[in-house]
């Protein structure tokens, strides 16, 4: 089973920008969030936070550079 056979999922790979990383980036978010929230605020969920928005603004860099 692919991670695009879920009925959410692949609900969002269909209305997404054609970018699968983008779409996942999108999709983590929520879940990290509520990583946060379960796990309360601590150095594991700080670090986790900030690797996940490091990525996201590193790959929107990235995609924004080369599609100049």
């Amino acid at each position: 089973m692919k991670l695009s056979d879920v009925p959410v999922i692949s609900a969002v790979f269909e209305a997404g920008a054609d970018n699968r990383v983008f779409d996942l980036l999108l999709l983590l978010g929520p879940l990290v969030i509520g990583l946060v929230v379960v796990l309360g605020r601590s150095l594991v969920t700080r670090v986790l936070a900030v690797a996940y928005i490091s990525v996201f603004v590193a790959y929107a860099l990235y995609q924004g550079i080369q599609n100049r």
